[in-house]
Order: C-alpha cells, then structure tokens, then sequence
C-alpha cells in the first residue's frame, strides 16, 4: 500500500506528530468521505496562497498587514519582539498586552548554524528609526532556554542606543504551581524577578 505509505510519510513531517499519530491521521483521511477530504486539500490550497508574512510585523497576515497592526487602537510605542508567529498568539490570549509585535522568525543558536543574519533584525532596526523615537519600550520575550536568553541578550546590546527602554518578559513559579514541584533554575529566576506589594 504505497498511497497509504506515502500519506503517513507526509504526516510524520509535521511538527510533533510520531509514527503513531500519523498513522491515525492516515486512516482518518480514508476512512472520511471525499467530500470532506475534498475540503480540506482546498483550504490547505488557501492558506498556503494566501497566507504571508505583515509587512511590518513579520506576523502571519492574508493581505500586506496582519490584524495587530491594522487595529490603530493598539498602542505603538510599545513592541514585543518574539520568535515565532505562534508567540503572538499565545500573547495575544492572555487579552493583556495592547502594543504591537516584531516577529524574528527563529533564534540565534549557534549549535544549529542559526545567526543573526538568519532572523528580522535588519527590519526590526529600520522599523524602530522610521518610528523616529517613537518607540519607548521593546519587550523581548523569546523563550526562556539558552537559544532565547542568547538572542534576548544580542537584541538588547544591538538595540540599547535605539530605544530608551528594553525590557525582558519574567518567568518563573507559574500560577497554581507549587514551589516543591520546581526546578531550581526556575525558582532561581522568580527570586530574582521577584515584584514589590
């Protein structure tokens, strides 16, 4: 059964997917009637056409911005640079954070021959001298591991002279955790971050 081999070998390319699970996806698609199946090769024939990177923010947009940066409400002083376009909707569910976002599209990882050339630095600089100080805080929340922390203190050293306050998102002991349950590199980075009341 080479179609049913070939399917499971293009499942198991996605992100997170093993053997298993894309074995499961296979039957699935056999298994659903063709008009179904007929719906989704057209919707993954529409995203793929008309999905793209905003122009300003490097976000996901179908058109030439995405919906962050159509929205004049949000204010643009304030840019949160991530890694990834998931970052900014995993940001934007928490329905807390009303500034907008500068997506890098990776991380500086020396280990996977990942640069800095590799990522929208180029563009997050020019963005920052268009806005012509504007721009009163950068937010850097890339991932807290050593991929994140590199990147996070590269931006910071390259921007420092551009924007007047760079800031860095705080991690640590997460809600309804319990301290006992923690890593001691966790715990060491929430007594560090720890706030006033």
């Amino acid at each position: 059964m080479k179609a049913l081999e070939k399917i499971i070998t293009h499942f198991r390319r996605f992100p997170g997917v093993g053997p298993k699970q894309a074995e499961r996806f296979a039957l699935y698609v056999i298994k659903t009637p063709g008009s179904q199946i007929e719906e989704l090769v057209e919707a993954l024939r529409a995203v793929k056409s008309s999905v793209a990177y905003c122009r300003e923010c490097y976000n996901y947009a179908e058109g030439d911005t995405c919906s962050v940066c159509e929205d004049h409400s949000r204010d643009r002083s304030v840019i949160c640079v991530v890694s990834q376009p998931q970052d900014v909707a995993a940001i934007e569910k928490a329905k807390t954070f009303n500034g907008v976002y500068h997506v890098l599209h990776g991380v500086i990882s020396p280990m996977d021959g990942v640069n800095s050339t590799g990522l929208k630095l180029k563009e997050l600089i020019e963005r920052i001298h268009k806005a012509d100080g504007a721009v009163a805080e950068l937010i850097i929340a890339t991932n807290p591991d050593t991929e994140g922390e590199t990147t996070a203190i590269y931006l910071t050293r390259l921007l420092k002279d551009h924007v007047t306050g760079i800031t860095r998102i705080a991690y640590g002991v997460p809600l309804g955790g319990d301290i006992d349950y923690m890593d001691e590199v966790t715990l060491g980075y929430a007594l560090k971050g720890r706030t006033k009341v």
